[in-house]
């Protein structure tokens, strides 16, 4: 049986929209079989304060849905802007948004989906900085995007290490732009403090951003299928980097280069994601865009029976979790 991705690599408009509003139904899916509550922890600052406002559990999905969809947006844009994969592909943004279907614990999250719009924006200006070390401009600007989300979800702000490492790759590192990378970190915070201050001068400012950064290792609310389906996906992630690492060869330099600051990013977050566990949420928005456009280069580049068989067990694998996800077992 020879399956082809042809059709989702490059899907005609009606088919684009169907397929769009089928991530989205699942999506929905978790309302409708079990309801919404907003008692999920998402990071015990100022992101949980956005989805408890709001207070009704549909609006909130919605909201969160349509950032999503932005967010899918922006990340086809950023593949055709810096040619991270050599071809218009269509698949970064149904793999993104399929995995976002199926990890419901998102769902109700804003806070994290309007984080990962603004790390987007910043990856947009580290890509651009390419062997420019001069660009003290996109340094700060793009320090600056992390460090408002950081705003939202504390644990961000160990992302401002990771892009330094970037900078590294791009070969963009120099005195200039780590400056204006570091005033782009220091800013938001200054002037969020400042505020807190004036408004409240017997604030304790230690312990308000200190709380929000506890460590915690405790696995035992995964269930089993969870233990499973996250199984799955390393494993298929594993075989579409090895992939990436065998098809990047003909690639050029800066693309090769993007590619390892994707892949170092992910490995970031996956041990962010673990040492703050209580709060891994937070982090699932940012797996899934990296995951999403690591995985679509083998799978556009190499359009083999193989990468149409993994394609096929991803989808499905995503499908069954969305279907099972309340069975106890």
């Amino acid at each position: 049986m020879k399956i082809s991705l042809k059709n989702f690599i490059v899907p005609s408009i009606p088919l684009a929209v169907l397929l769009v509003i089928a991530c989205m139904a699942l999506w929905l899916c978790d309302y409708g079989f079990n309801g919404f509550n907003l008692s999920t922890n998402q990071s015990g600052n100022q992101a949980d304060f956005i989805s408890t406002f709001i207070g009704n559990p549909l609006v909130t999905s919605i909201i969160g849905m349509v950032i999503t969809l932005l967010n899918a947006f922006l990340i086809a844009q950023i593949n055709n802007k810096f040619t991270i994969i050599r071809i218009r592909t269509f698949l970064p943004l149904l793999i993104f948004l399929m995995l976002m279907a199926a990890w419901y614990p998102t769902h109700l999250q804003i806070g994290s989906h309007i984080a990962l719009t603004l790390f987007i924006l910043a990856v947009f200006n580290f890509f651009s900085m390419l062997r420019d070390s001069k660009a003290s401009e996109q340094a700060f600007l793009g320090s600056f995007l992390i460090s408002v989300s950081s705003l939202l979800i504390n644990q961000f702000i160990f992302l401002i290490p990771v892009c330094w490492i970037g900078f590294i790759l791009f070969q963009s590192l120099s005195m200039r732009t780590f400056l204006g990378s570091v005033m782009g970190t220091l800013a938001p915070w200054i002037l969020y403090y400042s505020t807190l201050y004036f408004l409240n001068p017997t604030i304790d400012l230690y312990n308000n951003f200190t709380t929000s950064l506890i460590l915690d290792f405790n696995f035992s609310s995964f269930t089993l299928i969870q233990y499973i389906y996250s199984g799955t996906l390393a494993i298929i992630l594993i075989i579409g980097i090895v992939g990436v690492s065998t098809m990047s060869r003909s690639d050029a330099i800066h693309t090769r280069n993007k590619l390892n600051f994707l892949l170092f990013l992910l490995i970031s977050l996956s041990i962010l994601s673990v040492i703050f566990l209580n709060h891994s949420t937070a982090f699932l928005p940012l797996i899934a865009f990296i995951y999403a456009m690591l995985l679509s280069h083998p799978l556009t580049l190499s359009q083999n029976n193989f990468y149409g068989i993994l394609f096929t067990v991803f989808s499905l694998i995503n499908v069954v979790f969305i279907v099972f996800k309340y069975i106890p077992l």
